[in-house]
């Protein structure tokens, strides 16, 4: 509506013209990269699977992705290299086997995203006190080397083994259950990620990124940008996604 009028013709009109540009994608040289990689989503089945240099900050790879599939990352991966980039390392988000689809190649998992997940077990604001620390070391990883945060990880273990090993039993059935499961959890996220979660630290002449909030601020702005554009059909989308990516 707005071009309409500042143009003085028809809506038609813009969107017969929007329908007929084709966004300019200039080529990239293939080289050495760091691949950020993660996939964010517009409601249920559309989503855009996205492959980011942590160098340049040049998107290299995108794919329209009903699913986030450890196969189609891997897919992803592999197409970069036919291409004739080396890929010095990756950085993805926590996916349950995703980090060991890439050989020898050095993968960092996003520090981000395990701090989102031990929040979903253990919640925004704790109560119990061991939770309440489990929460604070967390909070420090980003600010810490491996060997730093191992160390306090077990120590925390450590100080709260017997808590963690709590049973409770259910009056009914007569089985017993770990009364803190969730906070179990948490601590076993931690135990079966961290080959992952200290890889820039284990390669840290290459510079790895420990997260992948590079790509996740690009898809936020992308995101804004559409909202914008309410009502786009599904191709019109794509376009404007294609223009923003450029890839």
């Amino acid at each position: 509506m707005q071009l309409s009028k500042k143009y003085n013709c028809s809506i038609r009109t813009i969107q017969r013209k929007i329908d007929l540009h084709q966004p300019t994608i200039n080529p990239k040289k293939p080289r050495e990269v760091i691949v950020l990689m993660d996939t964010t989503y517009w409601g249920r089945g559309f989503g855009v699977m996205l492959f980011k240099d942590a160098i340049t900050k040049d998107n290299l790879l995108k794919y329209y992705v009903r699913n986030e599939t450890n196969f189609l990352y891997k897919k992803g991966v592999e197409e970069l290299v036919s291409k004739g980039y080396t890929i010095l390392a990756i950085v993805s988000d926590g996916r349950k086997g995703l980090a060991q689809s890439f050989g020898s190649i050095p993968v960092q998992m996003c520090q981000f995203h395990q701090v989102a997940t031990i929040r979903r077990y253990i919640t925004k604001n704790p109560k119990l006190p061991a939770s309440i620390e489990l929460k604070e070391l967390v909070s420090m990883m980003k600010m810490t080397d491996r060997e730093s945060f191992e160390g306090a990880l077990n120590d925390w273990f450590l100080k709260w083994e017997e808590f963690l090993n709590e049973r409770t039993i259910n009056i009914e059935t007569g089985r017993s259950y770990y009364t803190h499961k969730r906070l179990r959890s948490a601590y076993r996220s931690l135990k079966s990620n961290m080959p992952w979660l200290f890889t820039w630290y284990d390669y840290i002449e290459l510079n790895i990124p420990n997260t992948t909030n590079a790509i996740d601020g690009h898809f936020a702005d992308l995101k804004n940008k559409l909202r914008n554009h309410n009502g786009l059909s599904l191709k019109r989308k794509m376009k404007f996604i294609d223009a923003f990516l450029k890839v």
